[in-house]
């Protein structure tokens, strides 16, 4: 009766962690299939070894090193890790299914929750992070803020600079940013480049006056 409970709440917890919460906000189905796969797996294996003479922590062991090779073999965002270890967390709570028999469904139920409320589009509403490749090489924290906010049309929490090339004339910049009403609006394409012929136009002149 505590196994088949502990399935049939891994069932519903992790068809609403995966199809309930993460494909209608993030919209990837390849890991909506990894998800599933990692949670019955590891949950299937779970119940076998915490009823036979293997030893439990090697199970567990193994499924960490795949979990870690899964992880790396893939470009994935911080958000969609938090959500393969809820995964793989309730693959394994209910694959014990410890103590009374309504633990395990009610850890189920707090797991999907809290990553209900950490990932709610309205926490945080407006920031963002984005990489940006700049065709100028920009030295200066300032102006390299100025230039950003201009581009983005929102307000620059923080600016981590990856690459200055001046060789090159290049700046990689990671950036966070938050949107407010009062910024103005992201410049279009060709405001840029009308704006940077005009800036090379300024130092060609400016190169040959005395």
């Amino acid at each position: 009766m505590t196994l088949g409970l502990a399935l049939a709440a891994n069932l519903v917890a992790i068809s609403l962690l995966a199809f309930g919460i993460y494909f209608t906000r993030h919209h990837r189905r390849d890991l909506v299939l990894a998800y599933v796969a990692l949670n019955v797996g590891v949950l299937a294996v779970t119940v076998v070894l915490s009823s036979g003479s293997a030893g439990l922590g090697l199970g567990l062991g193994l499924f960490g090193i795949l979990s870690i090779i899964r992880l790396r073999s893939d470009a994935i965002t911080q958000e969609e890790v938090a959500y393969y270890f809820i995964a793989l967390a309730l693959g394994l709570v209910n694959g014990l299914h410890p103590g009374p028999v309504w633990l395990a469904p009610l850890v189920s139920a707090i797991l999907v929750l809290v990553m209900y409320v950490a990932d709610h589009p309205s926490f945080a509403k407006g920031t963002g992070y984005q990489r940006v490749v700049l065709d100028r090489a920009i030295a200066d924290p300032h102006q390299l803020s100025q230039e950003l906010e201009a581009l983005l049309g929102a307000r620059v929490l923080q600016v981590q600079v990856y690459e200055l090339d001046l060789v090159r004339d290049v700046t990689v910049v990671e950036v966070r940013f938050r949107r407010t009403p009062d910024m103005a609006p992201p410049r279009s394409p060709q405001a840029m480049i009308n704006d940077y012929m005009h800036d090379e136009s300024g130092t060609r002149s400016l190169s040959v006056t005395p």
